[in-house]
C-alpha cells in the first residue's frame, strides 16, 4: 500500500511539473504564433495606392514570352517602394516589372514592410 502511495505521489509530481512546463512554454508559443500569424497580414493590409502598369519588353513580345514575375517589394511607412527585387520569373521579363513595381504606391503603414507581388506579362 505504502509503495502505491509512492508511486501515485510520483505520478501527481510530473503531471504537475509537465503542466508547469506547458505554462512556461505558453507565451514562447503564443509569441511564434503572433509573429507567423499577425505580421504578415499586417504586410498585406498594405493596399497598392497607386499601380504604374510594366512595359512589354519588345524583344520578349517578339519571341512571344509571358508569364508571371514575382518582384519582393519592400515599402516604408510612407508608402514608398524603398527596395524592389525579382525572386522568380522570367530574365528577360524581371528588369521591367521592378521597375514598374518602383513607381507604384502604398498606404502609409505602421513601419517598413517586405512582400512579394507578381507582375504578369501577357501577350495582347
Amino acid at each position: 500500500m505504502r509503495r502505491l502511495a509512492i508511486q501515485f505521489k510520483q505520478l501527481n509530481l510530473r503531471r504537475s511539473l509537465f503542466v508547469v512546463g506547458i505554462l512556461r512554454a505558453l507565451p514562447l508559443f503564443v509569441i511564434t504564433l503572433t509573429i507567423l500569424f499577425v505580421a504578415p497580414l499586417r504586410a498585406q493590409e498594405r493596399a497598392a495606392i497607386h499601380k504604374v502598369p510594366p512595359v512589354y519588353p519588345p524583344i520578349a513580345r517578339q519571341m512571344g514570352i509571358t508569364g508571371t514575375v514575382v518582384v519582393t517589394t519592400t515599402v516604408d511607412p510612407t508608402g514608398k517602394v524603398i527596395k524592389a527585387e525579382s525572386t522568380s520569373g522570367n530574365k528577360l521579363l524581371a528588369p521591367s516589372a521592378i521597375d514598374a513595381v518602383k513607381q507604384w504606391k502604398f498606404a502609409p503603414g505602421d513601419g517598413t514592410d517586405t512582400f512579394p507581388i507578381s507582375v504578369s506579362f501577357e501577350k495582347s
